[in-house]
């Protein structure tokens, strides 16, 4: 296994939330909101954590938690993973997206223990699809250089099309449920009803 020393945590956290209708870091899953319980998650396996966001998002910013605003030199969340990388560019990062309401600690602590730096990142697939699912994962600090590099060059923000031309590393969750998406309000609804059940 390797060492967690060079490897950052980050929720993205500064989507606008368009489809939802509200901060979808807000919504509340288990006992917190979502976003802290992620930030909360991430810190017992990573030696600093952060929260990805955009600088209107004040009480974030007020939380007392530690957070990079977005440069928004780019689109989409690459924009949040590339401000993390440009603030500290020797780290690697764990990140995670706030609207992935089955994420515990075991599905992330499998990423770390199944890592390889050598790539340019170990995510998360599911068995359905076999894709790379971008905002589960650990970015290396040469794979979001190499990403920087794709979007400049092919005008693509999709992390996902980069990651299926590069080196990955795929693993997958015991049951591809834990990657459910929640991006509109009856997806929270839905998710809510099964972690209650």
């Amino acid at each position: 296994m390797y060492s967690t020393d060079d490897l950052y945590g980050l929720v993205l956290a500064g989507g606008k939330s368009s489809r939802m209708g509200q901060d979808k870091g807000e919504l509340q899953y288990y006992a917190t909101n979502h976003r802290s319980y992620l930030y909360h998650t991430l810190r017992e396996l990573c030696p600093k954590t952060f929260i990805s966001c955009r600088a209107d998002q004040k009480n974030i910013i007020d939380s007392g938690f530690n957070y990079i605003l977005d440069e928004d030199q780019y689109k989409g969340p690459l924009n949040g993973m590339l401000s993390a990388h440009h603030a500290y560019p020797d780290k690697a990062w764990l990140v995670v997206a706030v609207d992935l309401p089955h994420i515990h600690e075991n599905n992330l602590r499998a990423l770390v223990k199944q890592r390889q730096p050598q790539k340019s990142a170990t995510v998360y697939a599911t068995h359905e699809s076999k894709l790379p699912e971008p905002l589960i994962g650990i970015w290396e600090p040469s794979g979001l250089m190499a990403a920087e590099a794709f979007m400049i060059e092919t005008q693509k923000s999709c992390p996902r099309k980069f990651l299926m031309n590069t080196e990955v590393h795929l693993i997958y969750p015991e049951n591809d449920l834990e990657l459910f998406n929640a991006n509109f309000p009856e997806d929270y609804e839905l998710a809510k009803s099964r972690i209650d059940e």
